[in-house]
């Protein structure tokens, strides 16, 4: 089912989100950047130099900054028909600096009970 991430009704991007853990209320899979993609990028490629991806130390002022400003996005998830679905947390995974080959990720925190059940087929 595709899943559409927005900002202020720009398309940042799409993804399948193919892995869920319902009772943790979290959802992820493989991101396809939409045109939208360039204004927030810069956002994640923070989280990408707080959180290293070779295991390195974290930097806590950097990461910091990064949910400052990943809240100040205000991103939006929708469902395949257009519904807003409603998010605790919406997190692009990208190292594409750091390993042009890991392909990009998108984790979600979806806190609406009714998606889980739509997407269980619970009627």
């Amino acid at each position: 089912m595709k899943h559409t991430v927005r900002i202020a009704g720009v398309i940042v991007g799409h993804s399948e989100l193919e892995h869920t853990v319902p009772e943790d209320g979290r959802a992820w899979g493989t991101f396809r950047p939409g045109l939208g993609y360039e204004l927030v990028q810069p956002v994640f490629r923070i989280f990408a130099r707080a959180v290293p991806h070779d295991g390195g130390a974290t930097d806590a002022k950097l990461l910091e900054e990064y949910y400052e400003s990943r809240e100040k996005l205000q991103l939006e998830l929708q469902s395949a028909r257009g519904a807003r679905i409603p998010t605790s947390a919406i997190h692009i995974v990208d190292y594409s600096v750091e390993d042009g080959s890991m392909p990009l990720r998108l984790e979600v925190l979806i806190s609406d009970p009714a998606y889980w059940n739509r997407r269980a087929g619970v009627r």
